[in-house]
C-alpha cells in the first residue's frame, strides 16, 4: 500500500500553503514530515485525509484516490485536542471505534490491552478532562489507531510532551511499525525523524526542500563532522584547509568540514601534539542539512 502525492498543491486566498509536493511512501516505512509552524504539514495531512481538496496535483494510496472505501484503513492522530473532555475514556473510544466498524466487545478488549501497555489502567472511568496532558495524548493515540489501520498519520504527536511520556509514545509507534503499519508523523524536532525514520521530507514554506532516504540525503551532501577530545590546544584548525566551522563545548572540539578527505590531515596534524581522548568523524545531522538549504534553523 503505496502512498503517493503527485505535484501537490494547495493555496488560501491567493496564498500558498503548499507548493508542488511529490512524495513517495511506501508500505511499512516511518516517513517523516519535518518543518516549522506554517510550513505545510498539517495542510499537507489534511489533502490525504480529503478534509481539503488540493487546488491542483493528486493524491493516490495503493494506485486508488483516497475515499469512503479506504477510510477505515487510516488512522489520524490530530495536533490540536480533538477529545471530548466530559466523556469518560471508555466512552470516547467507543464511540470512536464503532464510527469505523467495530464491535463493543472488541473495542473494549483492545482499550484494556493499549491502557495496559501504557500503564494507565486506572484511566478507563475517567473523563478525559481528569487526566494529565500526557495521558490524554495516549488516550489520542489509542482512539486513532484502536482499529488497526494500514496507514496511521501522527501530525506533532510528542508536542508538549515531558521526556517521559515521549519515550513511551515512541516505543508504541516503532511497535506498530514493526507490526506493519505504515507510518507518517510530523514534527519539528529533527532528532526525533532521526531516531524513528528511514525516510524524511523537509518543508519550508510550503516548499518541498530535501526528500528521501536519510542515509543517502545525508551522504549526497558531503559535508561532515569531526568531533575531537583532548586537552591540547587545536584553535589552529579553524584555519586548515577544508573547516567549514569551529566551535568548542568544554573539552570537546566539533569540527564541520566539506568532506571525509579533509580529515585525515587533520588527524594527522593533532597527534603530533599527543594524546586525545576522541576523533571520530560523523555525517552530518538533520539539523545541519536544513541550515546549509534553506539557510535558518527555525527551532
Amino acid at each position: 500500500m503505496t502512498l503517493e502525492l503527485e505535484n501537490l498543491s494547495k493555496s488560501f486566498n491567493g496564498q500558498t500553503a503548499v507548493d508542488e509536493i511529490n512524495l513517495n511512501v511506501p508500505s511499512g516505512s516511518m516517513y517523516g514530515f519535518l518543518g516549522g509552524n506554517g510550513a505545510g504539514k498539517t495542510t499537507t495531512f489534511r489533502m490525504i485525509l480529503g478534509l481539503l481538496q488540493p487546488s491542483a496535483g493528486k493524491i493516490t494510496y495503493n494506485g486508488k484516490k483516497i475515499d469512503y472505501d479506504v477510510t477505515n484503513d487510516i488512522g489520524y492522530l490530530p495536533e490540536e485536542r480533538g477529545l471530548h473532555p466530559k466523556l469518560k475514556v471508555e466512552e470516547q473510544i467507543r464511540y470512536l471505534g464503532q464510527l469505523k466498524g467495530m464491535s463493543k466487545k472488541v473495542i473494549d478488549k483492545k482499550l484494556d490491552e493499549w491502557l495496559e501497555r501504557f500503564g494507565v489502567p486506572e484511566n478507563r472511568n475517567k473523563r478525559i478532562e481528569k487526566l494529565s496532558k500526557g495521558n490524554q495524548q495516549k488516550i489520542q493515540l489509542i482512539a486513532s489507531i484502536i482499529h488497526d489501520p494500514k496507514l496511521i498519520i501522527l501530525d506533532e504527536p510528542f508536542s508538549g510532551l515531558d521526556p517521559v511520556n515521549v519515550e513511551i509514545l515512541k516505543t508504541a509507534v516503532k511497535d506498530l511499525n514493526r507490526e506493519g503499519a505504515t507510518i507518517i508523523f510530523s514534527t519539528h524536532r529533527m532528532e526525533h525523524v532521526e531516531e524513528l525514520c528511514e525516510s524524511l521530507c523537509i518543508l519550508n514554506k510550503g516548499k518541498q526542500v530535501i526528500s528521501g532516504n536519510i542515509d543517502e540525503i545525508k551522504s549526497d551532501f558531503g559535508q561532515k563532522e569531526i568531533i575531537i577530545e583532548g586537552d591540547h590546544d587545536v584553535d589552529f584548525l579553524r584555519n586548515m584547509p577544508g573547516v567549514i566551522d569551529m566551535k568548542q563545548i568544554r573539552k570537546k572540539i566539533i569540527l564541520k568540514i566539506e568532506n571525509e578527505s579533509y580529515a585525515e590531515p587533520i588527524y594527522n596534524e593533532i597527534v603530533k601534539l599527543g594524546y586525545f581522548k576522541r576523533f571520530q568523524v560523523n555525517e552530518p545531522s538533520i539539523n545541519d542539512i536544513f541550515i546549509s538549504k534553506v539557510g535558518t534553523n527555525y527551532e
